[in-house]
């Protein structure tokens, strides 16, 4: 918000963080109007932070389970080529 206002052009800026225009408008007039207060801000903030912890938690269970499949997969070549052993240490 603070960098549509500092440049100017919302449209930009809202295509830049792939936010509507429209709504990136009503932000910064509630923003001037100061009815965006410290209140908002902190709700903002824990949505965003819930969203977060929960992207991060999927992403470390598809890590999990690319591991998992990795190690399957590498024990699958060392028991048909053994020869190959080596190289994966």
């Amino acid at each position: 918000m603070k960098e549509a206002l500092e440049t100017g052009n919302k449209a930009a800026v809202a295509r830049r963080y792939e936010i509507a225009a429209n709504m990136l408008h009503r932000w910064t007039k509630e923003y001037e109007a100061g009815k965006f207060g410290e209140e908002s801000l902190d709700s903002v903030t824990a949505l965003e932070s819930k969203a977060l912890a929960q992207e991060n938690n999927q992403l470390k269970h598809l890590l999990g389970e690319q591991a998992l499949e990795i190690a399957i997969l590498r024990d699958l070549i060392k028991k048909k080529n053994p020869h190959l052993l080596t190289k994966w240490k």
